[in-house]
């Protein structure tokens, strides 16, 4: 039980980075039922999957959402969860958690919209799952609004985001026509999303509004109340006494949570002190 209950703090208080996650884990288990294990290949049903025919899609609109939580196998999901965790934490340091999901399903639905109109003018049928193309857009929207920003990769040491990023797109392109061409082009759809969603909000235009109420109602989720957003300026204004940033900084709650968090994901719930367990209490019923 020790576990479960640290797993329900993690998801409660996490942000939607985590909590993306933890969907995306929790449909590949029921998915299970759908794995043949005398081939060990999921045969999902059609009311699932996003097919490249646009008549279907058109009387099963929500394909266009639920492909981009389906797998085909573990490692697919363990490879999308991880860069997920990983794009995902560097998109918050510059941008909220409704931006957030807002990217991460609006990304998924272009990136399944182009996989059908690319296959329509290749007269090709298929069909397409993976969270890629919507993370891709998370991705794409940190690089394109901080090329500059220094990562760590195991193995390989501190690199620019652009060059991680040029890397990957470079991937898709050659590997295009080769195999899965469907996936790549949700790819690459996805970092184009990504790219002119940053692009437009530099200009005031949030398209990831369009998912606030989506947003609202998970946030509001056993009686939370919702904190205010980060915004991204384009053009800070410095005023007298006082310096402004692009970067927001969380606010000392969010900031004490975080810290909370990273300490039971280290040392475990019990590692806490009894103040420590008392915030995360009231936090959680604010």
């Amino acid at each position: 039980m020790k576990v479960w209950d640290e797993l329900k703090v993690h998801y409660k208080m996490g942000g939607f980075e985590q909590k993306l996650i933890y969907w995306n884990v929790g449909v590949f288990l029921l998915s299970l039922v759908c794995l043949d294990f005398r081939t060990m290949k999921f045969d999902f049903p059609d009311w699932l999957v996003l097919s490249s025919n646009g008549r279907y899609v058109l009387t099963h609109p929500w394909t266009l959402l639920t492909y981009q939580f389906l797998h085909n196998g573990f490692f697919h999901l363990l490879f999308n969860m991880i860069v997920l965790n990983f794009t995902g934490r560097i998109f918050l340091t510059y941008f909220t958690q409704r931006q957030l999901l807002g990217t991460y399903l609006l990304g998924g639905i272009f990136a399944g919209l182009v996989f059908m109109t690319v296959y329509a003018l290749m007269a090709r049928d298929g069909a397409v799952i993976g969270a890629s193309g919507a993370i891709m857009a998370i991705l794409f929207a940190t690089t394109t609004y901080a090329p500059q920003m220094t990562i760590r990769l195991l193995l390989i040491g501190y690199v620019k985001l652009w060059h991680f990023t040029g890397v990957v797109v470079l991937l898709d392109l050659l590997y295009l026509m080769a195999e899965n061409t469907g996936g790549h082009i949700a790819h690459l759809a996805g970092a184009l999303f990504g790219f002119v969603y940053v692009k437009l909000l530099l200009q005031g235009i949030d398209l990831s509004k369009a998912v606030s109420f989506i947003f609202d109602g998970l946030a509001n989720l056993g009686g939370q109340k919702k904190t205010p957003f980060k915004k991204v300026h384009r053009n800070p204004v410095r005023q007298a006494g006082k310096t402004s940033s692009k970067i927001v900084t969380k606010d000392k709650t969010q900031q004490q949570i975080d810290d909370i968090l990273d300490k039971i994901s280290k040392s475990g719930y019990d590692s806490l002190t009894a103040a420590e367990k008392e915030f995360l209490f009231k936090a959680g019923k604010e």
